[in-house]
């Protein structure tokens, strides 16, 4: 391998280990805390199903639906407290 490609290799590899020493479960759960009932609810099934930041969405979504059909959360305001649970799991990454 060239030197020129190791540079950018390396480089990329130290800003992915510097996301990961950035991600914060106690800030996400500080979030999470001020979130209503159901947004805590969200927030506590989608960290079970140990989202990515690519499965964070399909997780949300489905943990989500799954509480709303229970009858666990009110389906009226779903939709916010999802968004808002999603912004704290993401403090997580």
């Amino acid at each position: 391998m060239k030197a020129k490609a190791v540079v950018p290799a390396v480089f990329f590899m130290a800003m992915s280990l510097a996301a990961e020493a950035r991600a914060d479960g106690a800030t996400a759960d500080a979030c999470a805390a001020n979130l209503p009932p159901d947004g805590k609810a969200i927030y506590t099934a989608t960290v079970a199903g140990q989202p990515t930041a690519d499965t964070l969405k399909s997780i949300v979504e489905s943990q989500t639906r799954s509480l709303a059909m229970a009858g666990k959360i009110g389906r009226g305001e779903a939709r916010t407290n999802a968004v808002a649970a999603a912004e704290c799991v993401r403090l997580r990454f």
